[in-house]
């Protein structure tokens, strides 16, 4: 069994098609079946179903999927341990980000990183903040970047930077067009747009309103969309109101087709995980060291963010 032959498995497997896979691999059809062949013949078992023209993973196949998925993360780790040696010369960083971080705050970072370690290739997976603290805890990314603290004991979660958060509605909303602070009843009352449940975002908001008062289960949400594209375009057609980052809403803002309204809240944080119990390396390092410059941390919280 060799590290390719693994490689190979995973791709088809999580795709479900060895076209596909092969195209990713930049191997041809023909290559990629006899790799999977060869596996099932050598070891006498069946790794996947073939219905029709579809191909789905036996028992065995999930099961070895799991495994093949570890090898091949403690293959990568070996890899970058030995880049660690040779400097930040060559090598990749491999970051999962949930929407706001990804989108909105880790371009900047990236290019300044690139900028000075120009041989490191960096690939970035953005999900929601569950998705990126599992992706860090099974080895699928090195680091991962979120808005919301997770309480993972495997996970090393270090805040990195602030954000800022808005509640915003159309112009033509009635809460827009009254004068003052709304109320905790009328905020009650409102219709509201959210991010789905797991997203970093919706629990921010939430936090929020319960500080407000107001119970979560109890908000008329319209409409729970999968990214803060998707919930300011229906904010700002109208649908309802929504508390996001700043920095999402920053055009929009500014083109005055939404309005923050009077509603104080607190800076939320930007964090930082890695799994604690595998090898931090330069290259993840730096790129921690990077971000919290940019975001003006304390030489203290660098210190601790280093060590962790």
């Amino acid at each position: 069994m060799t590290l390719e032959q693994l490689r190979i498995f995973v791709a088809v497997a999580e795709r479900e098609h060895v076209t596909q896979a092969a195209k990713e691999l930049s191997l041809t059809q023909s290559a990629t079946s006899a790799a999977i062949s060869a596996l099932e013949t050598r070891y006498a078992t069946k790794l996947f179903d073939r219905v029709g023209r579809r191909i789905m993973l036996t028992q065995a196949g999930k099961i070895f999927l799991v495994e093949a998925k570890a090898v091949l993360a403690r293959a990568t780790s070996a890899e970058k341990v030995l880049a660690d040696l040779a400097g930040l010369e060559k090598g990749s960083l491999t970051i999962g980000a949930s929407q706001t971080a990804g989108n909105y705050w880790l371009p900047a970072i990236i290019r300044q990183y690139q900028e000075r370690f120009p041989g490191i290739a960096i690939a970035m997976k953005i999900g929601n903040t569950e998705t990126v603290a599992a992706d860090v805890e099974a080895g699928i990314t090195d680091l991962g970047f979120i808005e919301a603290d997770v309480d993972n004991p495997a996970l090393s979660v270090v805040p990195v930077a602030d954000d800022e958060i808005v509640l915003v509605a159309a112009p033509g909303h009635p809460l827009a067009k009254r004068s003052g602070r709304p109320t905790s009843a009328q905020l009650a009352g409102a219709c509201w747009v959210v991010r789905e449940t797991g997203s970093g975002t919706r629990a921010i908001l939430e936090a929020a309103l319960l500080k407000l008062g107001i119970q979560p289960g109890r908000m008329d949400i319209v409409l729970e969309l999968p990214s803060n594209e998707a919930v300011r375009g229906a904010v700002e057609a109208g649908s309802g109101i929504t508390i996001i980052s700043k920095v999402v809403v920053a055009a929009s803002l500014k083109a005055k087709t939404l309005v923050a309204l009077d509603v104080a809240f607190p800076k939320r944080r930007f964090f930082a995980l890695r799994h604690k119990e595998r090898y931090f390396t330069r290259a993840e390092r730096e790129f921690v060291d990077v971000a919290m410059k940019r975001s003006d941390a304390n030489p203290a919280a660098r210190k601790r963010a280093q060590k962790s």
